[in-house]
């Protein structure tokens, strides 16, 4: 019985021309079918003959749902079970492929219930799962031949049995078809319009209004067809890189901002120009802090001679922007108390802005000393090394604050 339904399976598997629409959507159909039940080992039952009986519904084209009664007499295989009556009864949800041809495979799941009845013992209601596929062959609109076959799940104790089934299904039920559109022949053809206007360079404005002829292809235009400028930094739209640029800024000619002295930040943000090369900076275009590291003695705001040339390299770093002020920040390590490293840091800083007056002849009225204390530390305090990176002063070159 096995072979004979897969035999069937392959040969309707070779005819697949569309037809009319063969799942009718709206449809009832009724479904008898037979053929052979699989138990599994354990049950100890022979496979046997299996009949059912479906009513189903189309809910459309592709998705039906069918209520399903089987039913079989299974012999007992040995003398560990009896022979048993087997009831299923389950609701079926089908998903159909091809819809619209004479052949149309589907696939199934399923839940519902079985009844085993061993004779001269009392039912046994199981729950039951299925799922599997099969193929609808039409033979006409309203009647179709139908091999089906599932694997079947009892529960709660699982037995894995196979079904297989072939029969016939009838479809009727189906709503009326709409009638087919009338054709309605095409109007006459309209009089050739006149031809357009000249519009040479394609860009939506004619050439007798065209204030610039020529434009690229593609270029966005204003109502006279000259290119836009949205940022109106002088570049027009299909030519700026840069779109968006700040009113006002300098650009070069691709529309991208100028960045004149090559730090980083354009012109327009710049707020210490003419940088020289190679000089860090912040966000602003101004160098970025000088560090010096002078030791002073316990105590003390003296600055040695050893430290002169780290005065000199802030000297240097000042003159370089002679028209900005300078920030001169000093700081120390934890040791010692809090107040009291506040004080050193303000007499140290005091010495540094003195140091470069007297010495490098900075006028005063450009720098502003700030003491911090032990308040901004930059490394460790517990070590050495965190302690002597703490104790420095910080030269702010072209002042940003």
């Amino acid at each position: 019985m096995q072979r004979k339904v897969l035999l069937i399976l392959s040969l309707l598997g070779c005819l697949s021309a569309p037809a009319w629409a063969a799942i009718q959507p709206g449809a009832f159909t009724l479904s008898p079918m037979i053929g052979g039940y699989l138990f599994e080992g354990n049950q100890s039952l022979d496979n046997s003959v299996f009949g059912s009986l479906g009513l189903g519904y189309n809910l459309t084209k592709q998705a039906a749902l069918e209520a399903v009664f089987g039913y079989t007499n299974a012999d007992a295989e040995d003398s560990s079970t009896t022979d048993t009556r087997v009831k299923t009864y389950r609701l079926d949800a089908l998903y159909h492929f091809m819809p619209d041809n004479k052949l149309v495979p589907y696939l199934a799941i399923g839940f519902g219930g079985i009844t085993l009845n061993p004779k001269g013992s009392g039912d046994r209601d199981h729950f039951l799962a299925n799922y599997g596929g099969g193929i609808k062959y039409f033979i006409n609109e309203s009647m179709a031949l139908r091999a089906d076959i599932r694997h079947l799940l009892d529960f709660p104790n699982p037995n894995n049995n196979l079904l297989y089934s072939a029969g016939v299904i009838f479809q009727f039920g189906a709503p009326a078809r709409a009638a087919k559109p009338v054709v309605v022949p095409p109007p006459p053809a309209k009089p050739v319009a006149p031809p357009s206007p000249l519009d040479s360079d394609g860009d939506g404005v004619i050439d007798n209004k065209d204030q610039c002829p020529n434009t690229p292809r593609g270029a966005p235009v204003n109502v006279v067809g000259c290119p836009l400028d949205s940022d109106g930094d002088g570049v027009a739209d299909y030519q700026d890189r840069c779109p968006n640029t700040p009113i006002g800024a300098a650009v070069d000619n691709q529309g991208c901002p100028l960045d004149s002295d090559a730090d980083g930040v354009f012109d327009y943000l710049d707020k210490c120009p003419g940088t020289p090369k190679g000089v860090s900076v912040d966000r602003q275009g101004c160098p970025t802090k000088l560090t010096l590291h002078i030791n002073f003695g316990h105590d003390s705001s003296a600055i040695g001679s050893a430290y002169r040339g780290e005065i000199a390299k802030a000297a240097r770093c000042i003159n370089q922007y002679p028209g900005n002020s300078v920030f001169i920040d000093g700081h120390t390590d934890s040791q010692g108390a809090a107040d009291y490293n506040q004080r050193l840091s303000d007499q140290r800083v005091t010495a540094v802005k003195i140091s470069l007056t007297k010495n490098f002849n900075i006028p005063a009225a450009r720098m502003i000393a700030r003491g911090f204390g032990e308040s901004k530390p930059v490394a460790d305090n517990s070590t050495k090394e965190g302690r002597f990176q703490n104790r420095r002063v910080e030269v702010a070159c072209g002042a940003t604050e």
